[in-house]
C-alpha cells in the first residue's frame, strides 16, 4: 500500500538555518530522529490525514518544539489550518498551498520555491509509480478529477518535478497528471462495461451501493491486481460508482 514506505520531505532555501519537514511520517523513532537532526525545523506540514504520513506527528513535535499544519486542526499545533491558495514565506521558500481532494477531502499540494526552481510535493495526490486510491469514507472522483485538471493547469516551467508520498520522484509532473487523467477515465470505462456485463443497474444517488455489486465490480475491473490491494481497489470502485451516479 505504501510502495517502498512514506517519503518525508526536508526542504530549506540556499543560506536558511532552518528547515520545513513535510509528512514526518509514522511513529518510528529512528526516522523521527533522522528527521529531527536535519534541524533545527521551523515548520512542520502534512498533506492529508492517514496514519503512514501523520503517525509520528505528536512525537516529532516534542522532539523539535516545531508548530506544526495540515487542513484538519487535529494536526496542527501552534498555528492554525492549512487554507487553499495560502502562501508561506518559511526557511527561506516560498510554498504556496493547494487544495487538491480527491484521494481524501484533506489532501493539500505544495508549490515549494527557492526563488531560481520550484517543485510540487504531491503527497498521494499523484504517486511516484502505480495509481493512488479513492479513499473512504471521502475520496471523491469528482473532485480528484478536478485536482488533477488543476496540477496539470499550474504556471510553472515544463518540467516541473514532483515529489510524492510514495515512490520516486517524478520528473515530469504535468506528464504524469496527464497519465493519470487518461488512466481514470479508462477505469471509469472498464466500470461501465463491467456494469453492462453482470446486467445490473446502479442504485439512485441517495440509496446506498450493494456489497454484492461492489464486489463484482471490483473483481471485475481489478482482476490483474495483487489480492493485498483488492481493499484499495475497492475504495475506489465505491468513488467511481458514486461519480456514474452523479453523488461525487
Amino acid at each position: 500500500m505504501t510502495l517502498d514506505g512514506t517519503r518525508s520531505y526536508v526542504l530549506r532555501g540556499p543560506g536558511s538555518p532552518g528547515c520545513v519537514v513535510v509528512d514526518p511520517g509514522p511513529d518510528l523513532a529512528p526516522h523521527l530522529a533522522a528527521l529531527a537532526g536535519a534541524g533545527p525545523v521551523d515548520l512542520v506540514l502534512v498533506t492529508h490525514r492517514h496514519a503512514d504520513h501523520t503517525g509520528g506527528l505528536a512525537r516529532f513535535r516534542e522532539l523539535t518544539g516545531a508548530p506544526s499544519r495540515g487542513v484538519l486542526p487535529e494536526f496542527c499545533a501552534g498555528a492554525g489550518p492549512l487554507t487553499d491558495g495560502e502562501v508561506l514565506e518559511v526557511a527561506g521558500l516560498r510554498v504556496e498551498v493547494l487544495a487538491t481532494p480527491g484521494h481524501t477531502a484533506d489532501s493539500v499540494c505544495l508549490v515549494v520555491s527557492d526563488g531560481a526552481t520550484s517543485v510540487v510535493l504531491t503527497g498521494d495526490t499523484v504517486l511516484g509509480r502505480g495509481t493512488t486510491v479513492l479513499a473512504e469514507p471521502d475520496g471523491s472522483l469528482r473532485d480528484y478529477l478536478a485536482s488533477l485538471d488543476r496540477l496539470g493547469a499550474l504556471d510553472l516551467p515544463d518540467p516541473v518535478p514532483g515529489l510524492p508520498g510514495h515512490g520516486p520522484v517524478l520528473p515530469d509532473l504535468r506528464a504524469a497528471v496527464g497519465a493519470y487523467r487518461a488512466h481514470r477515465t479508462e477505469r471509469l470505462d472498464q466500470v461501465r462495461a463491467a456494469l453492462t456485463a453482470l446486467g445490473v443497474s446502479l442504485p439512485d444517488a441517495d440509496g446506498p451501493l450493494p456489497d454484492p455489486l461492489l464486489d463484482a465490480v471490483t473483481g471485475a475491473v481489478y482482476a490483474d491486481v495483487d489480492p493485498s490491494v483488492l481493499p484499495a481497489a475497492r475504495s475506489s470502485v465505491r468513488a467511481q460508482l458514486d461519480h456514474l451516479r452523479g453523488r461525487s
